[in-house]
């Protein structure tokens, strides 16, 4: 695909964020387990004492305050075949009627909704994961986004940002097309890595001609934005193998680029159990790996937006961070700082206003409650003051790599010397390492510590240990 893999030098000259600086002994050192912070407070602290009646409360307050946009999330929990590393909650199953009885609930699910958000549906932007979305066919996917159509309104066409995922092996160049036709204009593809031994290590055998003709008909079809995903860290895995897998990544030219770190926990997720501890790499080639992808993207032109995420300079994404817009949500890093998360489909998370919410994490629970005329929520969480405080300061970190203090004391009533004064004392034992700077005024993360930004996050979360045992969380680095 010519052209695509250049940049104009009005782009690379706009970029304003100092690349992340690789420091391998530092890293080793001060990996440790740690939220990703998709949410502040994290998905473990949410409790069955949160229900329906919060979650009416918390939309009565968003309509008393003036309707914002809506991010709608929608989640197809099926798969064809299981990916040994996927931690995802998904269903394996080759019984497609499955999806059809589910389908139905899911709209009734739907139309509760837009019941609850009538007057301020507004969409600007939708996301469909699984799963495998693309799990249902052609037909079932026409007749779930003619029912979200008709239940929300969408924001047009060149304004809202509507993202599915794909597995390269489940769809079609025509199926592309089709997707396009339906409302889509983003599309995510899930490659992992190229190299044909890493995909037998774990199950998800996916030829590179097959991936690129996916590649070339989203560009064809007019879709606005081509994600891929990869993965470091997988059995087999080598230095070479994964030069080999960016070469070829760079080379079909996506707009965005994620690159996870595998989180190898077998006592958590079963599938993992079937991937040989022989055949994972060390620590050491991990972390190699992991320099290797910054240097190689970064050399492409690619900006290092934050922890596994890589976009163009004139991406949204790209762009949303230097105009101090980017968020992060369960979706990862995004551009609709400003719109409430509603979610359909079982064990999918919402958040609108000060409360986060997830659905029931079982098809029958799921059924059971949409069947009793009840939204089908479990869990959740009524964030206070302190905690909307702490998330603020999270998000900015995660996303600017930057906090104002004088606009955290502004839109809090806190002095924040006084505040955070032990939090401020585990900062500057990090700035000894190089991790950030620390004044009266600002906390700056160096480009040493954008790699460990998780690390500096946790410095504000007052849930870490409060638990015996504490929750199990994938490495921060």
């Amino acid at each position: 695909m010519p052209g695509h893999a250049e940049f104009s030098s009005a782009a690379r000259s706009a970029i304003v964020f100092p690349a992340a600086q690789f420091d391998g002994a530092l890293l080793a050192r001060l990996g440790k387990s740690g939220p990703r912070y998709t949410s502040y407070p994290t998905a473990d602290r949410f409790d069955a004492g949160f229900g329906a009646d919060d979650y009416l409360a918390a939309v009565a307050a968003r309509r008393q305050r003036g309707g914002r946009p809506l991010s709608l999330y929608v989640h197809i929990p099926f798969c064809d075949s299981i990916c040994y590393y996927c931690a995802c909650n998904k269903i394996v199953t080759r019984k497609h009627e499955r999806a059809a009885t589910y389908l139905d609930y899911l709209k009734r699910e739907i139309t509760m909704q837009s019941q609850l958000f009538a007057g301020m549906n507004e969409v600007e932007q939708l996301h469909f994961g699984g799963g495998t979305p693309t799990y249902l066919l052609d037909a079932e996917m026409d007749d779930l986004m003619a029912h979200l159509q008709a239940s929300f309104r969408f924001a047009p066409d060149a304004l809202g940002e509507y993202g599915i995922e794909v597995d390269p092996r489940t769809v079609s160049p025509e199926r592309v097309h089709s997707l396009r036709q339906q409302g889509f204009n983003r599309i995510s593809l899930g490659v992992q890595d190229f190299d044909p031994a890493v995909q037998r290590a774990v199950n998800r055998v996916q030829p590179e001609a097959e991936t690129v003709a996916i590649i070339d008909a989203a560009r064809a079809a007019g879709f606005r934005s081509v994600s891929i995903d990869l993965i470091y860290g997988l059995p087999k895995q080598t230095l070479v193998s994964m030069a080999q897998t960016l070469d070829k990544v760079i080379q079909a030219s996506p707009d965005r680029i994620s690159v996870y770190h595998y989180a190898h926990m077998p006592h958590l997720f079963k599938p993992q159990r079937r991937i040989l501890e022989a055949d994972m790499p060390t620590a050491d080639t991990k972390l190699a790996m992991l320099q290797l992808c910054i240097e190689r993207l970064g050399a492409a032109g690619y900006v290092h937006i934050g922890m596994d995420h890589f976009a163009k300079p004139g991406d949204d994404l790209a762009v949303a961070q230097r105009q101090g817009r980017l968020h992060r949500n369960f979706q990862g890093y995004s551009t609709h700082a400003d719109a409430d998360l509603v979610a359909c489909g079982v064990s999918s998370i919402g958040a609108v206003g000060a409360t986060y919410s997830q659905n029931a994490k079982t098809l029958d629970d799921y059924y059971a409650l949409i069947d009793a005329g009840e939204l089908p929520l479990q869990r959740g969480i009524r964030l206070g003051m302190d905690d909307l405080l702490r998330r603020a300061i999270i998000q900015k970190l995660m996303c600017q790599f930057e906090l104002s203090v004088a606009a955290i004391e502004q839109a809090f009533p806190i002095v924040f010397g006084d505040y955070f004064a032990a939090e401020l004392a585990a900062l500057r034992a990090l700035q000894a390492d190089g991790l950030v700077q620390v004044d009266d005024a600002w906390i700056s993360v160096t480009p040493k510590g954008r790699l460990l930004i998780r690390n500096l996050c946790m410095v504000f979360d007052r849930y870490l240990g409060q638990q015996a045992g504490g929750p199990r969380f994938s490495r921060t680095i």
